[in-house]
């Protein structure tokens, strides 16, 4: 699941940079608001964000496999700076060099993947959360137009069968995409995202 010819690290550093930016716009009674993520608070969503980050910047340095990296903190007190930390944890580790030439260990997909293609993983989770975060606030995401065109490509790659969609899935079933449909639409429809349900998100 890489976009051809792509700079992986790149693009997945932007998605991240982006999702920092907006979790940061959070406080006080935000961390309690309902999200895209059906069932999740703010708080709650954030925590897996974290998760994810330290448990892929465990699977570029080899370690992987240890479920511990993959596991939400326990501390969420200040949920902003729990993210801003592991964010800035899985960027040190995927910008080392030869990153995205190792197999990383991904236990919540059974296995181990080449670099790239686990890091097109980890850079299409951020744009949708990126997302996910900015609706939830009413504010815009900001990514440029060919990170967006890059998130597309690799959106269109996820499989779309339903017995692999919905509760206990990465993604929820796909949703139709209507005629005319800009890049990031597509790519939150194509990932089971409902934009006119949270029109504000950019």
């Amino acid at each position: 699941m890489t976009v051809t010819g792509a700079d992986i690290v790149g693009l997945d550093r932007i998605a991240v940079r982006e999702a920092v930016r907006v979790v940061d716009l959070a406080g006080g009674a935000d961390w309690e608001r309902d999200t895209p993520c059906a069932g999740w608070t703010l708080r709650r969503l954030v925590a897996h964000m974290a998760a994810q980050h330290r448990g892929f910047a465990a699977a570029a340095r080899g370690a992987g496999e240890d479920v511990t990296h993959w596991r939400e903190p326990e501390d969420m007190g200040e949920p902003a700076r729990v993210h801003r930390e592991a964010a800035a944890e899985v960027l040190g580790a995927f910008a080392e060099p030869g990153a995205d030439g190792r197999k990383f260990a991904l236990p919540e997909l059974g296995g181990s993947f080449p670099g790239g293609m686990a890091i097109g993983f980890h850079f299409i989770d951020y744009v949708v959360h990126a997302w996910d975060v900015a609706a939830t606030l009413g504010v815009p995401v900001e990514l440029p137009g060919d990170t967006l065109d890059a998130a597309l490509a690799v959106a269109r790659l996820v499989p779309a069968d339903p017995a692999r969609r919905g509760p206990g899935f990465a993604f929820a079933p796909v949703r139709e995409v209507p005629a005319g449909a800009g890049p990031l639409e597509e790519a939150l429809r194509l990932l089971g995202r409902d934009p006119e349900r949270w029109p504000t998100g950019g």
